[in-house]
């Protein structure tokens, strides 16, 4: 945390010449903070509370784990406690994840065919190693890393995206994946170099889009894919319940509407986060910040949690919103952020 806050008093006065630094904001300036459901918000953020572990914020903790059950004393709690802080300019890039429920079999059959792989034992830590491009070409093969085979690449290629999954089996069974590693390479967008090339308009490029393009056009769209070289590894998760979300950087269930994927160099996880959303479903609602993504880079950068399902993916792969955020830090904190004169 005091590296954050380090790294947060740099950004306020070395953001890009005319940015504002960071701004310790009242809560009357929040558009819609009285009409949010500070009580669901509360019962999110006591989730991963435990698991912010610096001083400031273990007193707060205590006080909401012991918070009566009233909206009106959830409300008092994050204003009693917190102030909002707003760093870099907006307007915020508001995008959106899912959990996929996907069709596959624990064996290859003619029809589940791709291959979603657990982590090698001898992948390094944060040291680039087989690209995508090679992985693809078969060099894990017969290792038995196979987790489970799917009928689609396409949908393995955005099963990685999201980072989480469930797979409905031929018996019923379903199996629960989540993250537990990537191959180190830097995330690079599809939908970005698919406008660039003129295949897609810039308003087009959702994840809808992007699928439908590469499945009428197979080789071109895999020669697409292959240009992010980032891959991820999956894990079994036997033991995570049915009515639980996946599970997020923090390594608990994340929930829908009420979590976000952050920057953790600019936004700590654990923290509750004031969105106002623009666009198409505009969002004016408390999150925290509990799950982490290779394309959720910067300040003003959040990837909102829709659920699971494929309602969920059509929601969240139309999301690509402007707005603002602010991240809701105790008053201590969030003063010290603030350049000194």
């Amino acid at each position: 945390m005091r590296a954050l806050l380090r790294a947060l008093a740099v950004c306020a006065v070395t953001v890009a010449a005319g940015g504002a630094p960071a701004q310790v904001l009242d809560f009357e300036a929040l558009d819609g903070w009285t009409d949010d459901d500070h009580l669901e918000a509360l019962a999110v953020f006591r989730q991963t509370c435990d698991l912010l572990k610096d001083p400031e914020w273990k007193p707060l903790c205590k006080v909401a784990a012991e918070a009566d059950g009233s909206p009106e004393a959830a409300r008092e709690f994050f204003e009693i406690f917190f102030k909002p802080v707003q760093v870099g300019d907006p307007p915020a890039l508001f995008t959106g994840y899912y959990e996929p429920e996907l069709e596959g079999s624990p064996f290859r059959t003619p029809r589940f065919a791709w291959p979603i792989y657990a982590r090698p034992p001898e992948l390094p830590d944060g040291t680039p190693w087989l690209t995508r491009s090679e992985i693809d070409s078969g060099l894990l093969s017969g290792r038995g890393l196979e987790i489970a085979w799917l009928d689609d690449p396409v949908e393995v290629f955005f099963l990685q995206v999201q980072g989480s999954g469930r797979i409905r089996m031929p018996d019923g069974r379903v199996l629960r994946v989540g993250f537990a590693g990537k191959n180190g390479h830097p995330y690079v967008s599809v939908g970005k170099e698919m406008v660039r090339r003129g295949l897609l308009r810039i308003e087009e490029a959702s994840a809808q889009a992007i699928r439908a393009w590469v499945r009428m056009n197979p080789a071109q769209g895999q020669a697409l894919l292959s240009l992010n070289p980032s891959y991820v590894f999956f894990r079994k998760l036997p033991s995570l319940a049915a009515d639980k979300g996946p599970i997020g950087a923090m390594g608990r269930s994340i929930t829908t509407l009420r979590s976000i994927a952050v920057d953790p160099l600019f936004t700590p996880l654990g923290a509750p986060v004031w969105v106002e959303k623009d666009g198409y479903r505009p969002l004016r609602r408390l999150f925290v910040a509990q799950d982490t993504g290779g394309a959720i880079k910067g300040m003003q950068r959040a990837d909102i949690f829709y659920g699971t399902g494929h309602r969920a993916g059509e929601v969240a792969g139309e999301v690509k919103d402007g707005g603002r955020m602010m991240v809701l830090l105790p008053i201590d904190l969030a003063f010290a952020t603030l350049p000194e004169n």
